[in-house]
């Protein structure tokens, strides 16, 4: 027996797109040409699109990269069948390739007017997947510090064989050309050892002191500039408003350097590195929320991230290159934790760019 319902008096005028737009769950409906013909304001704003300039073209123009999103729409068109994915990353095109993580259900509506329609219902887990990231990161840190510290006790004492070696080999020779060589080679022992000892000794709370972060990366930019090729160009983009931050500044300055470093080895004989400040607000970190943070970001234009390297990049020995130690971004992370933060990155070629989190007074 049908059962007839009846809306209450109330909402008999009640417009349904009402409740949509107040949904935290993007709707949009899409026709079989694959064109939004309705998106409610979370979808809006997710994607970073609107409604009425989206009308009659097709979904694929509004995103840098869909992963296979496109696809698996064409496929549920198909089939008729409706598919759930989890952390699709899409990258609309109107947020300035701001990577987002969605959970997406699809489901094929048909209409004998409309013919058959997509109805896509997406939920933003980029936060949640970020988070989930981090934690892990933050899990496997300790890990990462005891295999440095374990790698430099094993550096440690053949340099300091190798340096006494030379030092007795440079009183027996007579010639200072001679000589010269061996202090090359007590010099770098005397490096390579003040470097060790840094890895090898125990995580000291940071030495803080209230400093101007552009000052910091400004003593790394003009590092970078005396090392730089030529062809290689290095611009600034700083944000004033920045405030000051109580901050190591030798970690600091190493764990930039360390980032910057490898970006210019990233675009070999030419290329664009940026640096960029700005403040954020209300960022977590791990499972920790802070009011204020400092984003210090290195973007280059390089190659990119080999797929094969970003779940494991800032681990110990974990390298792209034929001669790289693989400890620039190990050492650089693990002096950013240290302040409460952490370092991440997004890449895609032509487009690299590794962001230090530097939290500004307390959590929330």
């Amino acid at each position: 027996m049908a059962v007839e319902f009846t809306l209450p008096s109330a909402l008999s005028h009640f417009d349904p797109t009402e409740l949509f737009d107040a949904l935290s769950t993007g709707i949009i409906v899409l026709d079989a040409q694959l064109c939004p013909i309705y998106a409610n304001v979370a979808a809006q704003d997710l994607l970073a699109f609107s409604l009425n300039q989206a009308r009659g073209r097709p979904f694929g123009d509004f995103l840098h990269d869909t992963n296979g999103l496109i696809g698996t729409l064409r496929r549920a068109l198909e089939t008729g069948q409706g598919i759930s994915e989890r952390e699709i990353t899409v990258r609309p095109i109107g947020s300035a390739r701001e990577a987002r993580v969605l959970d997406i259900t699809i489901t094929p509506l048909e209409g004998q007017v409309t013919g058959t329609h997509l109805l896509l219902e997406l939920t933003d887990d980029t936060q949640r997947s970020r988070i989930s990231r981090e934690n892990d990161l933050l899990a496997r840190l300790d890990s990462s510090r005891m295999m440095i510290r374990q790698l430099a006790h094993e550096i440690k004492n053949p340099l300091g064989g190798l340096r006494g070696a030379a030092q007795l080999l440079g009183r027996e020779l007579q010639s200072p050309d001679l000589r010269e060589y061996t202090s090359v080679i007590i010099s770098e022992a005397d490096r390579l050892a003040a470097l060790v000892d840094s890895m090898s000794g125990p995580s000291r709370p940071p030495m803080k002191h209230l400093l101007n972060v552009h000052e910091l990366c400004e003593h790394v930019y003009h590092l970078l500039r005396g090392e730089a090729k030529p062809t290689i160009l290095i611009e600034r983009d700083y944000d004033p408003s920045l405030p000051s931050a109580m901050l190591d500044r030798n970690q600091i300055i190493q764990a930039l350097l360390n980032v910057a470093r490898n970006a210019m080895q990233a675009l070999g004989e030419r290329g664009r590195i940026i640096l960029r400040t700005r403040a954020l607000s209300n960022v977590s970190i791990g499972s920790v929320r802070h009011r204020l943070v400092a984003s210090v970001q290195v973007e280059d234009n390089g190659p990119g991230v080999p797929e094969e390297l970003r779940s494991n990049i800032f681990y110990p020995l974990v390298t792209g290159k034929a001669n790289g130690t693989g400890l620039g971004l190990a050492v650089a992370q693990d002096l950013v934790t240290r302040h409460g933060g952490l370092i991440e990155f997004e890449s895609e070629p032509g487009r690299t760019i590794f962001t230090l989190l530097l939290p500004l007074g307390d959590a929330t």
